[in-house]
């Protein structure tokens, strides 16, 4: 008895698009995950890693750095790390809540948190200080930046120049990302002065420096309670008055950062407070 043949199964040609199609949607999915990790809002970025920065600086880890934050300058600001200067200031505000360590661990990393500004003000501002518009020293309250009436001011006059914005704008950056008290003093030389705007020193000190702290809170988003203005008119000399050259010395505005201790007591230095001044808080 003969058996009956099966017949043969046909050969499926196309079994290769299965795998093809396969291959195709998941080389889809590499892609698709491709793009979204490539759409990171740099802007953010930037802050989260200036934020970083910063806190470190503060706590004195890290040396002060040069190296430059990815933020977005595309908005219109007066320097560009004003967005990232908001976020962390509102995130320092809880370090406020909280007692302050009292002790040599303090001391020593205020003293190290004024060395890193101190270095990041002298590179910003080399070429200033190389002209000896600007100048830097440390004084028992904390850094004094002075700024000089001939690279700021006209004769007289009580208005910043429009040459000088770029520096202050240097120094306000630096500045804002710290939660220091600012103290901004004006002084004068002892010639006396009386025009249509200004009846004497006092008020030409006092203007100074209130100007420079309005500066720095509508154009650089100060918190005005860290700042504070006072006007000593030529009563703080830090050079005789009886050369030119230490006249010139003594026409300035200085921003005093001050130290933690001294932020939290009076505003007006121990070593001051024997001679006059008129003072605006």
């Amino acid at each position: 008895m003969s058996r009956r043949k099966r017949p043969r199964p046909h050969a499926n040609h196309e079994r290769w698009l299965v795998s093809y199609a396969d291959f195709i949607t998941l080389l889809f999915a590499f892609f698709v995950v491709l793009y979204a990790s490539a759409q990171v809002d740099q802007r953010k970025v930037g802050k989260l890693a200036l934020a970083i920065q910063v806190a470190f600086q503060e706590l004195g880890v890290f040396p002060a750095s040069t190296t430059q934050v990815p933020i977005d300058t595309t908005e219109p600001m007066p320097f560009s790390t004003v967005q990232a200067i908001q976020n962390l200031q509102r995130s320092t505000d809880l370090a406020r809540v909280s007692p302050a360590t009292s002790g040599p661990l303090s001391a020593a990393s205020e003293e190290s948190s004024l060395s890193t500004m101190q270095a990041e003000l002298q590179q910003a501002l080399q070429h200033e200080i190389s002209v000896h518009t600007v100048a830097l020293h440390r004084e028992m309250e904390g850094l004094v930046i002075s700024l000089r009436e001939f690279g700021f001011f006209d004769s007289g006059s009580a208005s910043l120049k429009t040459s000088a914005l770029p520096a202050l704008d240097r120094i306000a950056s630096i500045l804002a990302v710290r939660t220091c008290q600012l103290r901004i003093e004006g002084h004068t030389d002892n010639i006396p002065i009386h025009t249509a705007h200004v009846a004497s020193n006092w008020e030409l000190s006092t203007a100074r420096s209130t100007e420079l702290v309005r500066l720095l809170i509508q154009r650089s988003r100060f918190a005005p309670e860290r700042l504070s203005a006072a006007g000593y008119a030529e009563f703080h000399p830090i050079a005789s008055n009886d050369t030119p050259q230490g006249r010139a010395q003594n026409r300035r505005v200085d921003i005093v950062i001050l130290t933690e201790r001294r932020g939290r007591s009076e505003p007006i230095a121990d070593k001051q407070s024997a001679k006059p001044s008129a003072s605006i808080p």
